[in-house]
């Protein structure tokens, strides 16, 4: 498993084994493999699905689906307890909280005493570009053609399973400024110094706290937000998916949705009429 995927079996097993010590205090401190029945799988989805917000129960149930079949495939488990058992969710909807173009304006003006400079730089990069974070973490100099103004990178997600994993990203004149110059001439070092994923997230949610944005804004948000904000000005389904790097429409198209959801919301905010 890569590193993030580590991270979140980690996190269904930790889901598991609260469940089990809330809804079979029995087995708390041991349970055999015998008794993780088909039944006991349907009430774990229906404690994912009451703890959990957006596609947070079923990324969950995923991953523990990983665990279970793995003990199948060990002998662990005779049969796989999970089998025909439905963690039901719309994946195509976007459920994440996005910043709109005015909350962005909003964020960059925020600045205060003790400011990681990288993580700022960092997030409103991908704010302006859409990359994930396991990816802008790893972007060097290297990655930038500076007289073409073109960063190119390869997808660390999609590496070796697509041949769609490169992703190039026109840079204008905001971006290569956030970007900066090397302080080297090593073409290897990184453009943003990041701490880790964690650090970087409680420094996000403070600073979003900062500037008055009550939303939940995670970094995967900003890959959201740019999606939703530049075909909101415009751009076509197909160069979306292009600069988000993904190989097809599919995934894309839940921000299409996003965008109806906000016109509707639009509509709505305006005063009720009082027809005579």
């Amino acid at each position: 498993y890569t590193k993030g995927d580590k991270r979140m079996i980690k996190a269904a097993q930790k889901r598991f084994t609260d469940f089990v010590a809330l809804d079979y205090p029995q087995y708390k401190n041991r349970i055999t493999p015998d008794r993780i029945t088909p039944d006991m799988m349907e009430h774990f989805v229906e404690y994912l699905q009451s703890i959990s917000k957006g596609e947070g129960a079923l990324t969950h149930w995923k991953r523990w689906r990983k665990i279970v079949k793995a003990a199948v495939r060990q002998d662990v488990l005779r049969k796989d307890p999970c089998d025909g058992v439905i963690c039901k969710a719309d994946e195509e909807a976007l459920k994440k909280d996005i910043l709109s173009q005015d909350e962005i304006k909003q964020l960059s003006r925020t600045t205060y005493r003790g400011q990681n400079p990288d993580i700022r730089r960092a997030f409103l990069f991908t704010l302006y570009t859409g990359i994930r974070f396991c990816d802008i973490k790893d972007l060097t100099f290297g990655n930038v053609d500076f007289s073409n103004k073109i960063l190119t990178f390869n997808q660390k997600k999609t590496q070796g399973h697509s041949s769609k994993s490169y992703v190039d990203i026109p840079l204008n004149d905001d971006l290569i400024t956030l970007i900066g110059a090397p302080s080297t001439d090593d073409r290897d070092e990184k453009i943003f110094k990041l701490p880790s994923q964690t650090m970087c997230l409680k420094a996000l949610r403070h600073w979003v706290a900062r500037a008055g944005i009550s939303k939940h804004i995670t970094w995967h948000c900003g890959r959201h937000s740019f999606a939703v904000n530049i075909l909101t000005n415009g751009a076509n389904i197909k160069t979306v998916a292009s600069l988000l790097g993904h190989s097809g429409l599919q995934h894309t198209e839940k921000y299409t949705r996003a965008i109806d959801s906000l016109k509707q919301d639009a509509i709505n905010s305006l005063p009720k009429l009082e027809i005579l």
